[in-house]
């Protein structure tokens, strides 16, 4: 699964990297947290949980200042602010995003919640890497229960990370008709099986799109599911690297860069090492 994430950029970085043409960020969509997002959407997140608005890069075509779409008109790569959690169109209650944060890669095109999104609304969710909470072996709580260390997933190269997306579009069906809040525009990550060296932390991870995919997979003439099929499978293992970190991240309102500190190998108990399976602290 992918539950949190880094989202270290400011839009200005997304902009350049993402090779974004329009910046919607000031588009209205209803949030459905019942407090101000902290940090502001648009602002560096370095604890991106679920239910928070989110940037994310997605191509459609503009609309209108009437709210209407011209389907004469190219479809622009855009960043916009998205809440985090599905809704589907039919859904009854924007609650229902809750549980749909991730949709597995394998059952994407089977399941109705995720179908016609894949095949017409997917998008990019730029992160800096994304954070997996690993079930100790060895070692347990005061409770009694198994250990939970957390692990920070990043590009080994630097590179930007694109996790894959999908995206949609709920109404509120009881307001005004010219209310923009109305709308909640809203995504889900794409997950599937863990990497080698990534499984010792988490048997499941983000979708991470090669940047030679991102204009197919944000390119709405791509309609044929087996090209969106071939387009999640992974080009293969060490991309990325996995290190501890300190315990703080676990509580959603902490925040900043030192969430991302490594944690040193004396400090650890009974975790694993993503790398050689070697178990530190006893």
């Amino acid at each position: 699964m992918c539950g949190r994430y880094a989202a270290t950029a400011d839009p200005d970085e997304l902009i350049e990297a993402f090779e974004v043409e329009v910046d919607a960020t000031g588009e209205t969509s209803r949030s459905v947290l019942v407090n101000p997002q902290d940090p502001p959407a648009g602002t560096p997140d370095y604890n991106m949980a679920p239910s928070k608005q989110a940037p994310v890069v997605l191509t459609r075509v503009q609309r209108g200042a009437d709210g209407t779409q011209d389907e004469s008109a190219e479809p622009a790569r855009q960043l916009r602010h998205l809440t985090w959690g599905l809704v589907p169109s039919w859904a009854k209650d924007p609650k229902v995003g809750l549980r749909m944060t991730n949709a597995r890669a394998e059952t994407l095109l089977d399941k109705p919640a995720f179908a016609r999104a894949a095949v017409a609304r997917r998008c990019l969710v730029p992160a800096a890497g994304w954070y997996e909470w690993q079930v100790s072996p060895v070692a347990k709580d005061t409770k009694g229960k198994p250990r939970k260390q957390p692990f920070y997933m990043h590009r080994g190269d630097g590179d930007d990370i694109g996790f894959a997306g999908l995206y949609e579009f709920w109404r509120d069906k009881n307001a005004a008709q010219d209310d923009p809040s109305a709308w909640v525009v809203s995504f889900t990550i794409i997950t599937t099986a863990a990497e080698p060296g990534l499984d010792r932390v988490h048997d499941r991870q983000p979708v991470v799109l090669e940047r030679a995919d991102w204009r197919e997979w944000l390119d709405p003439g791509t309609t044929d599911p087996d090209a969106v099929r071939a387009l999640l499978e992974s080009p293969g293992a060490g991309r990325f690297e996995a290190y501890p970190i300190g315990t703080e991240v676990n509580t959603t309102r902490n925040n900043g860069p030192h969430l991302l500190d490594r944690l040193p190998d004396e400090a650890l108990i009974g975790a694993v090492n993503p790398a050689t399976g070697e178990v530190l602290g006893g």
